[in-house]
C-alpha cells in the first residue's frame, strides 16, 4: 500500500503493529511530517475514562505516578508492578479479567500487589528526567515498606534494574518482562534508535513543548491496529458478545495516550537505546554510578519467542550483566509477541502463574537443587 507521497514503504518504513514500539517510530517518521505538523494546531488531551480491571485505592499522589493498591490483604510481601512509561496507560498491566498482570499475580496467592499508575505529562512536568520517576519510585517503595518485590513490565524493567542496582537492599527480588537492557543486541527497538537522527527527536519535544505528546504521535501514521493485531497481542479468537467488549475496550486503551515529559524522553533515547549506558556500566542515578553487579537479588527473566521489540536474546542477556548468582536466576520463554507478554490469555495461563509462584519460593533449596 503507497504512503501519502504515494512510496511503496519497505520492511524498514513500514509501522510496526505493537504499539510499544510507536515512540520510536514516531520518531522516525518526524522528519518527513515536520512541515506537516507546522500545519497543524495543538492537540487536546482527552480524559482516561477506560476502568481498572482490579478494584484499588490510591495509596500516594506523586508528581510521576499514582501509587495503586491492589492488595487483598495488609500482611504478606508486597510485590510493585512497574508499568511502561511509553505512550499507554499502565491499564496494560491490568487490562482486562485473564489479561492482568495483577489479576494473575493476585491469582497465583500474591496478595499485596501495588502498580505504578504513571501520569501523563503535563507543561510543568517538561524537565522531568529518569531520576526524578526513581526518586518517586524509592518513595513508593518506602510507602509500601521495604524491601518489595519489584515486577518490571518493558520499560519498566530496565527503571527497576536501575532501582535494585541503586537500592538492593529495598528489592527482595525482580521480575524483567520483555524489558530491553542490553541495546547492543539487534532489535527493533535499538534499530529505530540508532538509525533515526538526534534532531528528529529534538523536534518532537519541540513541537510538544517541551514535552512528547502522545496523541499526537498516534496522529502521524493514522493506523489503528487490525483484528488481527489485536487478536495476537491478546492471544485469543475474537468472536462473539465477549470479544466485541474485549475489541472495543483494547481500542479505546490504544487511544488513551501519555505525553512523556520531554527530558525524560530525551535520556531514554540518548543514553539507553543510542550509548547503552545501563548494561555498559556508565549511567548514573541519583548521583551514584550503576554497576549491575550489585544487583544480588533472585531475577526473573520473561521472554517472547515472537517478540521483536525485545527479542529473547537480549531480554536473557540480562543474566550475565547482573551479580545475582546463576542459581537465583530463573527464566523462561512463551510464544507470544511483545504486547501478549503483558496482555496474553495463554501468557497469563502459562507463564505469569509460574512467576507468582516463584515469587511465593523461598528458595531455599535452591542451591541444593542445583549443586
Amino acid at each position: 500500500m503507497a504512503d501519502k507521497t504515494g512510496k511503496q514503504p519497505g520492511r524498514a518504513d513500514r509501522v510496526p503493529d505493537d504499539p510499544m514500539l510507536w515512540p520510536l517510530t514516531a520518531a522516525r517518521l518526524a522528519m518527513d511530517a515536520c512541515f506537516w505538523w507546522m500545519e497543524r494546531g495543538p492537540v487536546e488531551s482527552s480524559d482516561c475514562c477506560l476502568p481498572w480491571t482490579t478494584p484499588s485505592t490510591v495509596a500516594l499522589e506523586l508528581a510521576t505516578m499514582r501509587l495503586r493498591d491492589c492488595a487483598r490483604t495488609q500482611s504478606g510481601q508486597p510485590a510493585l508492578v512497574c508499568a511502561p512509561l511509553a505512550l499507554h496507560r499502565a491499564l496494560i498491566a491490568d487490562f482486562a479479567p485473564g489479561h492482568s498482570v495483577v489479576q494473575s499475580l493476585q491469582d497465583g496467592g500474591v496478595d499485596r500487589v501495588y502498580l505504578t499508575d504513571w501520569r501523563s505529562a503535563t507543561p510543568d512536568m517538561r524537565y522531568l528526567s529518569i531520576d526524578s520517576y526513581l526518586s518517586d519510585l524509592n518513595v513508593a517503595i518506602d510507602e509500601i515498606g521495604a524491601p518489595v518485590d519489584l515486577v518490571g513490565l518493558c520499560q519498566g524493567g530496565w527503571l527497576s534494574l536501575l532501582y535494585a542496582a541503586r537500592f538492593p537492599a529495598k528489592v527482595r527480588r525482580l521480575v524483567l518482562a520483555g524489558a530491553p537492557v542490553d541495546l547492543s543486541i539487534d532489535s527493533s527497538l535499538s534499530r529505530l534508535a540508532r538509525n533515526a537522527p538526534e534532531l528528529v527527536y529534538d523536534q518532537l519535544v519541540a513541537r510538544g513543548g517541551g514535552n512528547v505528546s502522545g496523541e499526537e504521535m498516534l496522529r502521524v501514521w493514522s493506523k489503528a491496529p487490525s483484528r488481527e493485531d489485536i487478536a495476537a497481542a491478546l492471544q485469543r479468537e475474537l468472536a462473539g458478545e465477549e470479544s466485541v467488549a474485549l475489541l472495543a475496550r483494547f481500542d479505546q486503551w490504544n487511544l488513551e495516550t501519555l505525553d512523556l515529559p520531554g527530558t525524560y524522553y530525551l535520556e531514554i533515547v540518548n543514553r539507553i537505546f543510542r550509548e547503552n549506558r545501563i548494561a555498559g556500566g556508565n549511567f548514573v542515578a541519583l548521583g551514584r554510578r550503576i554497576d549491575l553487579k550489585d544487583v544480588k537479588a533472585p531475577i526473573f527473566l520473561l521472554a517472547g519467542l515472537d517478540d521483536d521489540v525485545v527479542p529473547v536474546a537480549q531480554a536473557f542477556a540480562t543474566a550475565g550483566l547482573v551479580g545475582t548468582p546463576p542459581a537465583f536466576i530463573a527464566a523462561a520463554s512463551e510464544p507470544s509477541n511483545h504486547l501478549g507478554l503483558f496482555m496474553g490469555a495463554r501468557t497469563h495461563a502459562h507463564a505469569w502463574p509460574r512467576v507468582a509462584a516463584w515469587l511465593r519460593d523461598d528458595l531455599s533449596g535452591v542451591l541444593a537443587r542445583s549443586a
